[in-house]
């Protein structure tokens, strides 16, 4: 199984920093849609086979292996001003999808609720 970490160091959020396209295409590079066979691991894009994960601790597929910059020290973290606003627009994007959610059940549903 390929894994690409577009976790580590990269930070995105909806208002602020929104993921496009061009975030994408280091993965579109290494992924090469048009011939698996030239794969080639990289700093974020890496191989296992199925004997290694399956050897995990309950067989999780919560893999990283880069370092997380922000955990070094409480001095290199964003302000707290900077991670309050990223809590609130995770938290306003949760509650969008939820409403929209609740918007698309039949009406029947909606009103047994």
């Amino acid at each position: 199984m390929w894994i690409y970490d577009l976790r580590t160091n990269k930070h995105f959020t909806l208002k602020t920093r929104p993921l496009r396209r061009e975030d994408l295409q280091d993965f579109i590079d290494c992924y090469h849609p048009e011939d698996r066979h030239v794969r080639q691991a990289t700093e974020r894009f890496r191989y296992y086979r199925y004997d290694e994960l399956i050897a995990r601790d309950k067989a999780s597929l919560d893999i990283f292996w880069l370092k997380d910059e922000s955990l070094d020290t409480l001095d290199d973290m964003p302000p707290p001003e900077v991670l309050q606003q990223e809590i609130i627009e995770h938290l306003e994007a949760a509650l969008l999808a939820f409403r929209e959610v609740t918007a698309s059940l039949p009406k029947a549903v909606r009103d047994s609720r």
